[in-house]
């Protein structure tokens, strides 16, 4: 099984340039809202027309266009043969669940091997006993297990989900990806799987892209992307909180504008080095001046379950560095010149945890920064 992607659409301020490859295997499209994503698995499902490029699934073309010519290969979408998850799965709310289930199957299935294709798919998904009934009798997890068997019983040539969990509560998320174990387990091709959530990514995905205004940035394992992100904007949609543009100074030193320091490195520092990335549970308290320590004060606090995370603003901030900007006069800027600290409160003494308002010493250690040049 194999999906081989090139295409290009260009809208008034927005260019999509998608370029990638894909086997037996499950990829996940990881990005913002509006960076293209649910354009690139529309234009394979053909609900999109791309202005140019090829898409090829399992050896078959389903679109071909030169650029400023006519296609040579446009298939209908059922022509195409792909399911495509939406959020809010789609159903025909006329139609009874095994009607649902049977909608997508080829006209040429004998009735004997269509009920039989049903019956598979509702026992699969446990809906056994639930055939007669109609969407609106359905909770939102028995919905979803019956837009899953519809997907399978149309015996697809590539899966695409697009953010099927977005709306949901964490609970009842947690226990409706359940149900997508048993359709992966059961497809044997390509799967892609939209998301802006890295857990969610992690969870189902073998490999990850992370696209950007209609771009790939890279692409490859999320144990990749988590710890040898190569973008900025994998370092953002790794979870990484601390993100800032950088300039080289030398082989082991980067300057760092928006902080307003210079930061030493382990590694050797690119020499197109656009971006640093530290993640927010590296950082430590120090005892005062040394290697990477910085004199801080923390401007604002705030707690979860188990962490509580820090805001933090540098004090000495260099002479080269734009003047501080207040949170009053523009509140991103503001943002942006600070550092996000994690603490686990479980390990942490109440005392020691950080308290708005209070100043202190932070190390950035050298060996845990990512440097990229995109």
């Amino acid at each position: 099984m194999s999906l081989e992607v090139d295409i290009e659409k260009k809208f008034k301020g927005f260019q999509l340039q998608a370029r990638f490859s894909a086997g037996n295997e499950t990829l996940g499209l990881l990005g913002a809202s509006g960076c293209g994503k649910s354009l690139t698995m529309r234009s394979i499902a053909g609900i999109e027309r791309p202005d140019s490029g090829k898409i090829v699934v399992n050896g078959t073309v389903f679109f071909d266009r030169a650029p400023g010519k006519k296609a040579r290969v446009d298939l209908s979408p059922q022509q195409r043969k792909t399911a495509l998850l939406f959020q809010n799965y789609m159903l025909f709310p006329n139609l009874t669940v095994a009607q649902n289930v049977a909608a997508g199957i080829a006209k040429d299935v004998s009735p004997a091997d269509r009920d039989a294709m049903v019956q598979a798919e509702l026992k699969r998904f446990g809906l056994s006993g639930f055939e007669r009934r109609y969407p609106v009798q359905l909770s939102g997890g028995q919905q979803q297990r019956v837009a899953l068997a519809r997907m399978l019983a149309a015996r697809p040539g590539i899966l695409m989900l697009d953010e099927p969990f977005s709306a949901l509560d964490a609970h009842l998320k947690s226990v409706l990806e359940q149900n997508l174990v048993s359709l992966f387990d059961a497809f044997r091709g390509t799967i892609l799987y939209v998301s802006h959530d890295i857990d969610e990514a992690l969870r189902f995905c073998d490999r990850i892209a992370v696209v950007e205004s209609g771009h790939i940035m890279e692409m490859g394992t999320g144990d990749d992307l988590v710890n040898r992100p190569q973008s900025q904007a994998g370092i953002k949609l790794s979870g990484c909180k601390n993100a800032t543009p950088a300039q080289r100074r030398g082989p082991h030193a980067v300057w760092l504008p928006k902080w307003g320091v210079q930061v030493e490195t382990a590694a050797e520092v690119p020499e197109g080095v656009k971006c640093l990335g530290v993640r927010a549970f590296y950082l430590q308290r120090a005892d005062g001046p040394g290697r990477n320590c910085f004199r801080m004060r923390v401007d604002r606090v705030s707690d979860s379950r188990f962490e509580r995370t820090a805001l933090l603003g540098f004090l000495d901030r260099s002479h080269e560095a734009a003047p501080a900007v207040e949170r009053t006069e523009d509140e991103m800027k503001y943002l942006h010149q600070h550092l996000f600290w994690r603490v686990d409160k479980l390990k942490t003494d109440v005392e020691l945890l950080p308290h708005e308002g209070e100043e202190l010493w932070i190390h950035i250690p050298d060996d845990k920064l990512y440097l990229v040049e995109r």
